[in-house]
């Protein structure tokens, strides 16, 4: 082991204590006999860096690479100061040096890949974080960081992956403590997240970046009262301009909760975008706009949201992009009568051992039901979960193709498929094994051939809206999976999405005659109580009237995992009947793609 240099020992002591500015004192006095000297000159540059003073760093860091230009670490040093200070031409240029020198360093890669992030290059970021992660499986900081790019890239089963096990993750710095929780709350474990926001806040004294992250974190799950009281606390405190354009947003978001709509508004549009690719300030603010009743600059704001993500989205799934590509190509795929006539007889569950199966087209109305089976004792629900779409997969790797090779499954595949999906569902919540689990993921409507074969005795509750209102409402959305937002770039692809959609559930569904209740959101909030009876009937349960406790029950459930969690912990309203009215113009061109399923479904257009 490498001894460390006596003189160094009082610059390593400032270091422990996070005394940066006696650091670099320390490094410039000993410097002033040596001025070349590698090991001080490097702490010198890091004392400067941790004072935010990065130009000064820079130019320290680019003298190191003069005089060691073969030490790969001063090249990524003086690549990551490049990319603090914007320069990301010029640190690209200094990271592919650093990598030239030092191919298999993780933390090198890492930092590169942040920059390529911040050059909005996802797929190559995603590509490089997961080199570094396959080179460094057991730092949680590069775990961390792989994390945060593949959350960028929407990717949140590879997310699950790098945190898995973060509960036994030494994390002494608050940045790291604050990203990990961040990416908690991303990836639906909103509860835990909160806790470490808690203890970030709790531990550093209330340092303004742990208070802004908790207060936008209660807002999530739905604390409203306590996120406006950790805004307070900094009032009264000199904010950085980036603290203080944070404080605001929260300030707008919080604003649109509690009904101040002008106020968010005039917030949201002094403040504008953080970055020149930021579509969430634009759909925040077209969700300002419609219920403000600004129909035309709603739309303006969501066709700048979509275009922007849109150039996200397009780098992470090009192939969506291109001219005739279908929004679901899964949606285009079907049984035959003559390949279901193949399928080989098997022992099933019974349906009170088979999950209760809440589908649809997105913004139909799902995540009521859920919450409304979930107030009642014999159900228990987990947040949105692709498992069905897992399995798929999971096939694919076996050469066994969806739907095509449904067929080849016997009794041993299906018992073990079911077990994979047990297994998954046990990894996401604890299971009380005295309830039904309730399984609500509306496109899980595609995978109906699949969970049939799995389940046949499932029963399934069929959400149906309004085409239009469920078009309308999924354009206003910030899809976070890949598949949604890119389907959602325009009206018209969204209609032919949910007409494939339909189409496809309609055809398995005469085919394999599942057991299915269609339940109409424009019936749940005219008259809830007669939909909890009906449905209980269904699902062959007493005690309806549990079902009518949703609101209560989802407010103390804390985090939910979908666009909706601001409106199920409120009793039902009507206000969201044939919105799409107000927006006919701007519908126009998707009037005639849904024709036939507003016809179908008896809606009037």
């Amino acid at each position: 082991m490498k001894t460390m240099n006596p003189d160094l020992i009082p610059i390593a002591a400032a270091v422990r204590v996070t005394d940066w500015r006696e650091a670099e004192r320390l490094a410039r006095a000993l410097l002033q006999s040596d001025d070349a000297r590698e090991d001080l000159l490097t702490m010198l540059a890091i004392s400067l860096h941790m004072q935010g003073r990065v130009g000064e760093a820079i130019d320290t860091y680019e003298r190191l690479t003069r005089l060691f230009p073969e030490r790969g670490e001063h090249w990524g040093n003086y690549a990551t100061s490049l990319r603090e200070a914007g320069r990301l031409a010029e640190a690209a240029t200094a990271y592919e040096e650093a990598l030239r020198l030092t191919p298999a360093d993780a933390g090198q890669i890492l930092n590169y890949a942040l920059l390529l992030l911040e050059e909005r290059k996802y797929a190559e970021a995603r590509d490089h974080a997961l080199k570094a992660y396959s080179l460094d499986r057991n730092s949680p900081h590069i775990r961390i960081g792989a994390a945060q790019i593949c959350s960028a890239c929407r990717e949140d089963e590879e997310v699950l992956e790098l945190l898995d096990g973060w509960q036994g993750w030494s994390l002494p710095d608050e940045e790291a403590r604050l990203k990990l929780a961040n990416l908690l709350l991303t990836i639906g474990n909103g509860n835990d997240a909160v806790a470490l926001f808690e203890a970030c806040a709790r531990d550093s004294g209330g340092s303004t970046s742990s208070v802004l992250n908790l207060s936008a974190a209660y807002e999530r799950v739905n604390r409203i009262k306590d996120a406006e009281q950790q805004l307070l606390a900094l009032e009264s405190r000199k904010l950085s301009s980036t603290e203080e354009y944070a404080r605001r947003r929260i300030m707008a978001k919080l604003a649109k909760r509690t009904g101040d709509l002008p106020i968010a508004r005039s917030i949201l549009e002094e403040l504008g975008p953080i970055h020149a690719g930021d579509f969430t300030h634009y759909f925040t603010l077209a969700e300002v706009y419609d219920k403000l009743g600004e129909i035309d600059l709603a739309m303006d704001a969501l066709r700048t949201a979509h275009e922007l993500q849109g150039s996200d989205v397009r780098q992470i799934i090009p192939k969506r992009f291109e001219p005739g590509a279908a929004p679901f190509p899964v949606a285009l795929k079907r049984v035959t009568q003559a390949a279901f006539a193949k399928w080989q007889d098997t022992i099933a569950p019974s349906a009170a051992q088979s999950p209760v199966l809440i589908v649809g087209f997105p913004r139909s109305g799902t995540t009521l039901l859920e919450q409304m089976l979930d107030a009642h004792p014999r159900f228990q629900s987990m947040d949105e979960r692709p498992f069905f779409s897992n399995l798929v997969d999971q096939l694919a790797e076996h050469d066994i193709r969806f739907p095509e090779d449904i067929e080849k499954l016997g009794q041993r595949d299906c018992d073990e498929l079911r077990r994979r999906y047990i297994a998954m569902v046990c990894g996401a919540l604890k299971r009380r094994w005295d309830t039904r689990i309730v399984d609500k993921n509306p496109l899980n409507m595609l995978w109906m051939p699949l969970i049939h074969r799995m389940f046949p005795e499932a029963r399934y509750i069929l959400a149906l809206r309004h085409p239009c209102d469920v078009i309308l409402s999924c354009y206003m959305q910030n899809f976070r999976t890949n598949m949604l937002a890119a389907a959602s770039t325009d009206l018209t692809k969204l209609a032919v999405a949910y007409v494939d959609s339909m189409t496809n559930w309609l055809h398995h569904a005469d085919l394999l005659r599942p057991h299915v209740l269609e339940v109409r959101y424009e019936d749940t909030v005219t008259d809830i109580r007669a939909q909890a009876e009906k449905i209980s009937a269904f699902l062959e349960v007493d005690r309806a009237e549990n079902l009518l406790g949703f609101a209560e029950h989802a407010k103390n459930k804390g985090f939910i995992g979908t666009p909706s969690y601001t409106e199920v912990i409120k009793p039902v309203s009507t206000r969201a009947l044939g919105r799409w009215r107000k927006y006919k113009q701007h519908l126009e061109p998707a009037l005639s793609i849904l024709e036939p399923m507003i016809a179908h479904w008896g809606y009037e257009a």
